[in-house]
């Protein structure tokens, strides 16, 4: 890759509006984006930040940083699942490393970063008093705090912005067939190794599965038991809530995905069966002819020829939402390496969004901690479309 320009940018409200046309790139379950970002400028924002950040002394905010807060949008979030709460807190972990990777190539780094549940810190969905007192501001109800962070420019870009913007946009869930050659074992240490910012402190023990025995338990893991969220109601109503029937209404919507990035390009014909073949109401008919599992078996199928399964596990027996949300953040940075070295992942979260599966999914393969995250990863066969994203100020605001 030629070598670029490293540039920077001291004013911060242009440099977050880049970083936050960057970070709407983050993967998200369902491509939901239940993020929203907050930029503390005002004085009392300002003074509910410091406190919240603890400085030193108590002191107030200092003149020469700049504040951010990261909140989880309960209002466009999932909820049909109890592992839907985690998945949140996952894709805005990827969000903030996105954010914070993209400011420091402007030259903005980050000087300290509190995150919820941490020791001394707010409890996960509490409205901490510094917060409460914002409401007048502007803060809304349907938040809940994940992130505050302090900046503060150094005039020393991390690295290139064009480059990482160019990585981040590359990088998608590619759905497709992939090729039956071995990921090379000095790329599969380059994942391995640590990661920057918020990344840097995740305790999260990464697995690559490469041996054949590895892949056919896990493929028939998939196809034993990856129809059960097909047949679960309110979780396949809830997905189906984010199929866009065409490529133009997801763009339209901004979220979600349309068929064609589930199951790749498709007749027109085979699309309207498709889409009433999934409708919510034709799914409780079929579930009863073991339709279920005939996509299950599908899934499995497509798999088969992956060459390399990665899960990442975090290593507390309880972790906290700050765990996942450092753990959202090593994802992210593993993702992009990935996509540098021409890789390509498609998550199979179906097995682990339901406690006992998870379980019985670290069993079979034996997997230590808390499996987060489960995905293929190989040399994909062909490009996948990039899913519709909303526009930064639509989830950007300013207290």
């Amino acid at each position: 890759m030629p070598s670029r320009t490293l540039v920077t940018c001291s004013d911060f409200g242009r440099a977050l509006r880049t970083a936050a046309g960057t970070a709407r790139l983050a993967p998200s379950s369902h491509n939901c984006q239940p993020w929203a970002l907050l930029r503390l400028s005002g004085a009392d924002a300002r003074a509910s930040a410091a406190r919240l950040l603890r400085q030193p002394g108590g002191g107030p905010a200092r003149a020469d940083s700049e504040y951010v807060a990261v909140v989880l949008d309960r209002g466009r979030q999932l909820d049909s699942l109890a592992s839907h709460e985690l998945e949140m807190q996952l894709s805005c972990g990827a969000f903030t490393q996105l954010l914070t990777r993209t400011l420091a190539c402007q030259g903005w780094w980050l000087e300290r970063a509190v995150l919820t549940d941490e020791p001394g810190g707010w409890a996960y969905r509490s409205v901490p008093a510094p917060v409460r007192a914002l409401r007048d501001a502007g803060w809304r109800p349907d938040w809940s705090l994940l992130a505050v962070l302090e900046l503060r420019y150094a005039g020393m870009p991390e690295g290139s912005l064009t480059e990482y913007q160019e990585l981040t946009a590359a990088r998608r869930t590619n759905r497709g067939p992939y090729q039956d050659r071995a990921v090379p074992a000095d790329v599969l240490e380059q994942l391995l190794k640590p990661a920057p910012g918020l990344a840097a402190e995740a305790d999260l023990d990464i697995r690559h599965l490469t041996a054949r025995t590895d892949l056919d338990r896990f493929v028939s893991f998939v196809a034993r038991y990856a129809g059960r969220d097909f047949s679960h109601p309110e979780a396949w109503r809830e997905t189906y809530a984010y199929i866009r029937p065409t490529r133009a209404e997801a763009e339209r919507r901004g979220d979600g995905f349309a068929l064609s990035q589930l199951f790749g390009p498709l007749h027109p014909l085979r699309a309207a069966a498709l889409r009433t073949a999934l409708r919510p109401a034709t799914m409780r008919v079929l579930r009863h002819v073991g339709y279920p599992r005939v996509l299950a078996s599908r899934m499995a199928a497509a798999i088969r020829p992956t060459p390399a399964v990665v899960a990442m596990g975090l290593t507390p027996a309880s972790p906290g939402a700050a765990d996942v949300l450092r753990a959202g953040a090593r994802l992210a940075d593993y993702w992009l390496t990935a996509t540098r070295h021409g890789l390509a992942l498609h998550p199979i979260s179906i097995v682990l969004q339901h406690e006992d599966l998870r379980e019985r999914l670290q069993s079979c393969l034996g997997l230590p901690g808390r499996t987060v995250f489960v995905s293929r990863l190989g040399h994909a066969e062909t490009g996948f479309p990039p899913a519709p994203r909303r526009a930064a100020d639509t989830f950007t605001h300013t207290l």
